[in-house]
């Protein structure tokens, strides 16, 4: 048995969650894909999967085993790509992943420029509103906004960004624009769950618990809702930027709001001598440093 080749199909496996799958991406059999892996956990003597009908479910020794696994191809493939000039040259996939609206608005642009100029590269990017685990969820890049807890990552700040209260000039003319924070309580409020979780709103010196009159998951449902003169709502400076600029929102309480958080670019240790990456981080870099809604000192 070719124990690499064991391995390569056993990874496939599990990241396609499906033989057929595997078959599919390895352009091998699914009788050949299953064989593969049974002979694997027979020369390993522990089950690696569990197998019904419909699903498979990774083991505990089977994750451990993938995890090194994906380990050892990794290296491999470096060597590999070090001697036929990979590691020189952008070439491969890239995993990218950021917060849903910054990803849409700032890393969707970003990303079709350095295809552009990157075409031996073939980039998947992953938008959410969680911190994603770079090692569990094999990603290359992620764009993070807030303190960063963890220093095994290398990272590097491009920007900040911070929470903002507003709404449309019609709905402030109607209602009033409200001076100090506690006068939210009087005002409709739009809460946006990702931005503010808690109807509790914290400002730079004072807590004050709000009333919504529309709670929504969505940021965007939020500043929309805003838009159309809805209410008060409070979400992420970069997601409104441009309606700052162009009129359709006003801030409000700017002196009250907590301190900025900053953006920050991070990326695993071991993969910043790979060239896809390093030539993304460098370029993305660059780009959002010269953002002036992410570095608002630039203008």
């Amino acid at each position: 048995m070719d124990k690499l080749e064991a391995m390569r199909v056993f990874v496939a496996v599990v990241e396609g969650n499906s033989f057929v799958e595997a078959s599919r991406n390895l352009d091998l059999s699914a009788p050949a894909v299953t064989r593969s892996v049974a002979r694997l956990e027979a020369a390993l003597e522990v089950k690696l999967l569990h197998r019904t009908t419909r699903a498979i479910r990774v083991t505990d020794s089977g994750q451990r085993y993938y995890e090194d696994a994906k380990n050892i191809l990794e290296a491999i493939e470096e060597a590999e790509g070090t001697v036929t000039g990979s590691y020189h040259e952008s070439q491969g996939n890239l995993l990218v992943t950021a917060p849903v609206v910054f990803g849409h608005i700032y890393i969707v642009p970003i990303i079709a420029e350095y295809l552009a100029n990157n075409p031996k590269v073939t980039v998947r990017s992953v938008f959410l509103d969680r911190i994603v685990n770079l090692l569990e969820e094999n990603i290359d890049v992620a764009i993070r906004i807030g303190h960063l807890s963890d220093s095994s990552f290398f990272a590097t700040q491009v920007g900040s960004v911070r929470k903002v209260v507003c709404g449309s000039p019609d709905y402030l003319a109607a209602h009033g624009t409200p001076k100090v924070p506690g006068e939210l309580k009087g005002h409709c409020i739009i809460q946006a769950d990702v931005v503010e979780p808690s109807n509790t709103w914290v400002f730079e010196k004072e807590k004050v618990k709000v009333e919504p009159n529309y709670q929504c998951n969505q940021n965007m449902a939020a500043v929309r809702a805003a838009e159309l003169g809805a209410g008060l709502a409070r979400v992420m400076s970069y997601q409104v930027a441009k309606t700052f600029e162009s009129g359709t929102l006003v801030p409000v309480l700017e002196e009250y709001q907590p301190e900025s958080k900053p953006v920050n670019i991070v990326y695993l240790e071991g993969r910043k001598a790979n060239a896809k990456t390093r030539a993304f981080v460098e370029f993305a870099t660059e780009r959002l440093r010269e953002n002036r809604f992410l570095n608002p000192n630039l203008n």
